[in-house]
């Protein structure tokens, strides 16, 4: 009798997951896109395209890390600040700045906090020089050289013809693989990417 309660539960849970799973359509939940990335097979990149001043965006990074933390490990992640305008460009470059610093990634939940939660300001290179100064002690000269040096140039420009090659129009946008874009503030993205990592190992025959 135990046996074959377990049995009936084990199938439900199965049966349930598949429904859910099938309820992730092409066009709906997620678009392909139609000249894929080539990327090797021993790995699934997932890539997350943002913008400090998106609220989508900030409502998303929480799903996002909390998804990070527990990741397959034959998944990449990458997160990526949009420059597809010249106001996204000025985080953008803080943002590579920053990482340059050593201080990047204890900062970046930090500068969402500052600006959608306490309502902070923080859109010009002024403004996230003294951000990065008064909370991580970050030197401003060294931030501000760092900001239009050429190899924070160039890591932009790799996001502009990243955002062009995926064919974004807004963000948040989560890349799957480089042929999948998952878009959305919700606790459903990564369930939507998780879904899609596993469709790509099926792909490459794992």
């Amino acid at each position: 009798m135990m046996k074959y309660v377990l049995t009936s539960l084990a199938l439900a849970v199965g049966l349930s997951s598949g429904a859910f799973a099938a309820d992730f359509v092409e066009g709906k939940d997620y678009r392909v896109l139609d000249n894929p990335e080539n990327i090797g097979n021993d790995v699934v990149v997932v890539r997350e395209f943002f913008w400090y001043g998106c609220p989508h965006c900030y409502q998303l990074e929480s799903h996002m890390q909390k998804w990070a933390k527990t990741r397959a490990k034959d998944v990449a992640f990458f997160q990526t600040p949009a420059a597809m305008n010249p106001v996204w460009e000025i985080p953008a470059r803080g943002y590579y700045a920053a990482q340059e610093l050593g201080v990047g990634d204890k900062a970046h939940t930090a500068l969402f906090d500052a600006i959608h939660k306490d309502g902070k300001k923080i859109d010009t290179q002024n403004a996230l020089a003294d951000f990065y100064a008064t909370n991580y002690g970050v030197d401003k000269n060294k931030f501000n050289s760092l900001y239009n040096s050429f190899g924070v140039s160039t890591k932009v420009e790799r996001s502009k013809a990243g955002a062009m090659r995926y064919k974004l129009t807004g963000v948040p946008a989560v890349v799957v693989q480089g042929k999948y874009v998952v878009s959305g503030g919700d606790a459903k993205v990564p369930q939507v990417v998780d879904f899609l990592v596993d469709k790509v190992r099926k792909e490459q025959g794992r």
